[in-house]
């Protein structure tokens, strides 16, 4: 029969003797399960949607930089600022036919026009941007395009482009008009090489808002290449 002290220590133990005996046994690690069908189309789907926020996200941040670019260039206070007035003028022969003219101004592009059915290079002069800017320097860049034209002998023109870049910085004087025209012209005439005769050069006046009579500004030809 067991003694006093063994019936106190077995009491003693009961408690945690059936917490041990009714505990469940240590489970490993179960095998890996592989993802559904619907669950890799989920994946896809989600991850073309952060692809196409993240584009979203570019193009508004393109878009407002180049919107704040165009109010620096294009902004000033009407009563103490400058307007600016670009005319394109093709004084080219008919050996040179304009495909297409581009326009930028201080970076921002400002007209884009492709020939179709002869609606640019007919045309022998017009404006291309007539507003008010911040008064300073401001840099115009443009780009001309001209297919060869010729017949009979010289109908090998035709297999020739010519392209031509140039750019030109004017100063835009507070509360004057500057007015800048873009002349696309032949350089070297007939004796010069053909290809080394598309050129541009620029005629600019200055004038006061009220029309007052121009001061005429002189303005070297620009580089072409």
């Amino acid at each position: 029969m067991p003694s006093s002290r063994s019936l106190l220590l077995l009491c003693a133990l009961a408690p945690a003797l059936a917490l041990a005996q009714g505990a469940a046994p240590a489970r490993g690690p179960g095998p890996a399960v592989p993802p559904s069908a619907d669950d890799l189309a989920d994946l896809k789907v989600r991850t073309l949607e952060e692809r196409v926020n993240d584009l979203k996200e570019k193009i508004f941040r393109t878009k407002a930089r180049l919107s704040n670019l165009q109010e620096m260039v294009m902004g000033g206070d009407v009563t103490s600022g400058a307007r600016a007035v670009l005319f394109h003028r093709n004084e080219m022969g008919p050996e040179f036919v304009l495909e297409s003219v581009t326009y930028a101004l201080d970076g921002a592009p400002i007209y884009t026009k492709v020939d179709k059915d002869g609606d640019l290079d007919k045309r022998q002069q017009f404006e291309i941007f007539n507003g008010r800017v911040v008064p300073g320097n401001h840099q115009l860049v443009v780009k001309m395009t001209y297919r060869g034209s010729g017949f009979g002998v010289f109908s090998y023109l035709d297999a020739y482009r010519f392209k031509v870049q140039s750019s030109y910085v004017f100063n835009a004087e507070p509360g004057k008009t500057t007015q800048v025209k873009v002349v696309g012209f032949e350089k070297g005439g007939l004796t010069a090489d053909l290809q080394d005769r598309p050129s541009v050069r620029y005629d600019v006046d200055v004038r006061n808002e009220d029309r007052s009579q121009p001061r005429p500004a002189a303005a070297p030809a620009g580089s072409a290449r």
